[in-house]
Parts: C-alpha cells; structure tokens; sequence
C-alpha cells in the first residue's frame, strides 16, 4: 500500500516534467494563496556559484546555538526530501511534509502547475511560518532574480562567489552571472560576499548603492587570518574573533565560515543577539554531508559533491594535500548540462583511476561519452553505468591504504550514501 507521504512526494517529483521556469508570478500566486507566510519571519538570503550550502549550515548552526529557532531550506537533497527544509538541524516528519504538501497542492490544483522548485520553496515558506521560526536561512536554486526564493525580503543576503554556471539561464559571461545574483540585494538588507574578480564585484557592488545597503567584501571589510593550528582569526568592521575553529573540512570551508561570521557581524549591527560562546560553538559543531565528507578511514572513502571547474578545483587541490592513502580511485558521474570536460580535466591528473558511472537521475551525462573525452588522458578507466556496481568495484579492490573518492554531482552523492547506508530511496 502507497503511503501519504509516498503518494504526496510522487506528485512532486511529476513536476520535475515542467522543468526549470524562472520567474516570480506563479510562486507569488502560490503563496498568495498560503497567506503569504514568507511575510512571517526574517530570512537571510544566500546566492553564489559555490559554498552557499555551507554557508547556509554555519549559520543556521550559529543561530541555533544562540538560542534561536531556525528554519533551514537548501537544495538539492542527499537521501530523502525532508532534508531540504529543516528546523534546528532536523529535518521535516513524513507527517509534517505530507500536511504542506497537500496545503500547497490545493492551491495549485485549479491553475498552472508550478515547477518542483517552486513548489517545494513554498512548501518550505509554510511550514517555517506553521512551525514559527525566529530566522530562516534560505539558499538560492539557481541565480537569484527570479529564483523562487527571490519573493523574501531578507535582513541580510550573501552572494558568496562568481564562476560560470547555468550559462542557457543565467548568461555567458560572469558580469551577467553576476548580476542575475545580485537580484537578492534589496533594499534594507546589507550584502557580504565572497567575490573577488573585478567586473563581477563591480556589478554587485554597484547593485548595494542602488539599494542604498551596506556591502561586506571578502579581503576589505572581512579579513581571515589562519592559524598554525588549523584554526582562524576573524577580523571584520567592527568585531574579532581569535582562534575560530570549524567542523568543516577543507581551507574553501574557512572562507565560507568568514562569510557567515561577516552576516553575523552586519546583523548584530541592527540589534541581533549572540553570544560569542554560540558563535564558537556553532561554527565548530556545523555538520553539511556530501561535502568533502569522510565516509570511512580505512579504506579512506571521501564524498563531495563538486559539481562544477571550480568545485572541482577546490576538492583536487584537498586531495593533492591528503597524505592519507597510497593509491586514489575516482568514481565519477556529472550531468550532462554542466561543464564536465574541464572538470574530467582537473579530476584526471589526481587520480589514478577512474570509475565511470552515473546517478539516478534524468539530467545524468553518459559515462560513455564522458570516457570517450578523458581516455586520452587516463589509461586506468573503467565504465560502470550502474552507480552501486561502480562502487562496489572500488571498495572490493581498495586496501585499507587506498583511497575512493565519490564525486561529480550531489545526486551522485546522494545516491552513494543511499547505497552505503543501505537506504532505498523511493523512485
């Protein structure tokens, strides 16, 4: 027998048929119909190319230390859906899903339906407002202007970095990714970011004085300073902080935390209250699966789930600095839609094989395509299209001294995890 939640979640997933629509009249029209609960609680806004998931985690971590009730909203899931929309670090019952689904869907029944995204933004925006959150953090699906998430008026945004992604939407030049990102920014809400190439940061900087809002710059106003120990030394406008440590992996995971303390900075300056013991606590105990997350010592099983060159660049630049294995074993799958030769590129010098397989989803690139391009570069190549078959293979032939390395897509991600969980998530 097909259970609620089974049938509500299948009714989404058909939606993934309309595909990606930009744009803010039909989830306006579908929170209208909610009564507007975006209205009902602060939100801080995160766009960027990368990082924005972590930042996303700092913060809710930060914010929940400090005593606050915080709604978390981030894309794609791992394993299962309710990951997507999470209160304090849990994420949302089967129960509690099935009830916002259904309020959503009646709303949507008698007119156009939304896209999954959009659907699920709403679903998020009404149980955070049912379930009276103090701060909802909310990640951006892709770009920003018209992104669903688009439609709340935050008290602060972040737009953590620029790089070429979702060109077909978003543009073909990091000036016109830029500014589809800088469609967070509004009024009365200051803006930190990350990014430091000179025509994107212009384009943002230039959208915070239309504005009329303060912006925090990675390198001007926030400064980082790492330590000997592993740990940083925050030092922004107004406020330090010595000896920060985090409990991230990866130096890219020092910037992003810098960008959450800048949010927090900027925020206290318009009368938010923590503590630096909820500060320090938070940032130390944030957890964010998938990403450069080891699943196991020995073998050393590492999931990350860099999806684009400059993701790419950051993990190959954690393993070239990984002494913890002898020999390195990729298992690789990329969607189709993203910029996978210059990502098979990087990956092909770090590794000494390469598994080729593919996640179970429907944007997912042939690893037979994917190998006719990095075969020229790598010898020691292996086409598996089955993902648990693939890593079934790198685990059998893995000693305790070797090393496998999951990556490519946060789908393929989810779909390890699944696999090395024992979870069978429903089609």
């Amino acid at each position: 027998m097909i259970s609620s939640i089974d049938k509500h979640l299948s009714a989404l997933y058909c939606l993934r048929r309309f595909g990606i629509k930009l744009g803010l009249t039909t989830i306006s029209r579908l929170l209208r119909g909610l009564g507007n609960p975006q209205d009902r609680f602060p939100a801080i806004h995160i766009a960027g190319t990368n990082g924005k998931g972590s930042i996303a985690a700092f913060l809710s971590s930060v914010l929940a230390q400090g005593g606050y009730k915080v709604g978390l909203y981030t894309s794609p899931h791992l394993v299962r859906f309710n990951e997507r929309i999470q209160i304090n670090g849990c994420p949302i019952s089967d129960k509690d899903l099935a009830q916002v689904a259904e309020a959503v869907q009646r709303i949507y029944a008698q007119a156009e339906p939304p896209t999954f995204f959009e659907c699920a933004t709403a679903m998020a925006f009404y149980y955070f407002a049912s379930e009276g959150v103090d701060w909802a953090v909310l990640e951006t699906g892709m770009g920003g202007r018209y992104d669903a998430t688009n439609i709340v008026h935050p008290k602060a945004s972040i737009i953590s970095n620029i790089s070429m992604e979702h060109q077909e939407y978003l543009g073909n030049t990091l000036a016109k990714i830029a500014r589809e990102k800088a469609g967070i920014i509004k009024k009365g809400a200051g803006v930190v970011t990350g990014t430091r190439q000179k025509g994107p940061l212009r384009v943002i900087e230039q959208a915070a004085v239309e504005k009329g809002v303060p912006l925090y710059r990675l390198g001007k106003e926030i400064r980082i300073r790492k330590n000997k120990e592993g740990s940083f030394t925050y030092l922004g406008i107004r406020r330090r902080w010595p000896r920060v440590k985090i409990g991230l992996l990866g130096d890219h995971q020092i910037t992003n935390a810098a960008l959450a303390l800048g949010t927090v900075e900027l925020l206290q300056e318009k009368g938010l209250h923590l503590t630096d013991e909820a500060i320090y606590t938070g940032l130390a105990s944030t957890r964010w699966p998938g990403r450069l997350e080891v699943a196991s010592k020995e073998p050393f099983i590492l999931l990350d789930g860099a999806h684009n060159p400059s993701a790419v660049r950051t993990l190959k630049k954690f393993l070239e600095n990984t002494s913890a294995f002898r020999r390195l074993t990729l298992v690789l799958g990329i969607l189709k839609d993203k910029a996978w030769k210059p990502m098979l590129r990087e990956l092909a010098d770090v590794a000494d094989r390469i598994i080729l397989t593919r996640p179970r989803y429907e944007r997912a690139a042939d690893p037979h395509e994917l190998a006719s391009f990095v075969r020229p570069m790598k010898q020691d190549l292996v086409i598996i299209p089955y993902l648990p078959d693939a890593i079934s293979l790198a685990l059998e032939e893995a000693s305790p001294a070797d090393a496998v390395c999951i990556t490519g897509s946060l789908y393929m991600v989810g779909d390890a995890k699944a696999y090395l969980e024992g979870y069978h998530a429903p089609c």
